[in-house]
This record gives structure tokens, C-alpha cells and sequence, in this order.
């Protein structure tokens, strides 16, 4: 299952970094800019284009979906440490800034758990319900 939709990956980190480097070109950086985040956008409306037009198998849905959630928090990782080293060279405003982004998320993780609790807890509910029912007529 893994080894499929690899192609699919390649084709599209291939045209995200070809894409980065043309844009890094055209805006006078001599870098990537954005390639891997190209790749990562080509490789969704890709897959979709092709589930869509049922041109996609379901092992290769399954090796792409895979590949996806590898995909994204390595880059994530890597443009983070990054990031980190950029803001420790850059000064004590950038490191302020990026401890109050991390705490303010943080406490407004419990505002946002309420964010359509009911209607989650009532599909519980009604879900254990179903099954304690079940198991008690299996007895």
C-alpha cells in the first residue's frame, strides 16, 4: 500500500520545487520560494482531481493519503526549526512574539472545545445508548 502514489508525490514535489525556484527567480531571490508548499497544493487538487474523475485506484488513494500525513508535519518540522533559528538570530521580538502566539493558542483551547460540543455529545449519547442496548439483548 505505501509504495503507491509515490509517483503521484514525486511528480508534484518535482513541479513545487521547479515552481519555487522560478519564483524565487522572478522576485530576484536566489532561493525556493514556496516549492514545497506548491508540492503540497498540487498534490491535493491532484488527487482530488483524479478520485473525482475515478481515475485513482483504491490502493493508490490509500498509499496517497499515507504519503499526505508523512508528508505534512515533516515539512512542518523542518520549516519550524527554521523558523526557531531565524527568530533566535533575529532579536528578543521575535522570540516574544512567538511565545505569545503559543500561549494565546493555548488558552483558547478550552473556548474553542465548546465550539459544537452539544451536537457532538448528543451523537455520544445516542451512539452508547444504541450499543449498551444492543449488548444488554445479546445477553
Amino acid at each position: 500500500m505505501v509504495i503507491y502514489g509515490v509517483a503521484l508525490l514525486s511528480i508534484c514535489m518535482l513541479l513545487g520545487v521547479f515552481f519555487g525556484e522560478l519564483l524565487g527567480k522572478i522576485v530576484g531571490v536566489d532561493s525556493n520560494i514556496g516549492g514545497v508548499g506548491i508540492a503540497m497544493l498540487l498534490l491535493i487538487f491532484l488527487s482530488n482531481y483524479l478520485i473525482k474523475k475515478g481515475k485513482l485506484n483504491k490502493p493508490s488513494e490509500s498509499g496517497i493519503a499515507f504519503w499526505s500525513s508523512m508528508y505534512i508535519p515533516i515539512v512542518v518540522a523542518m520549516a519550524a526549526k527554521q523558523n526557531v533559528v531565524a527568530a533566535v538570530k533575529a532579536g528578543p521580538l521575535a522570540l516574544i512574539a512567538g511565545v505569545s502566539a503559543v500561549v494565546v493558542s493555548f488558552a483558547l483551547v478550552p473556548l474553542l472545545s465548546k465550539i459544537g460540543k452539544n451536537e457532538n455529545q448528543n451523537e455520544l449519547d445516542t451512539y452508547q445508548n444504541e450499543t449498551a442496548a444492543a449488548y444488554d439483548e445479546a445477553k
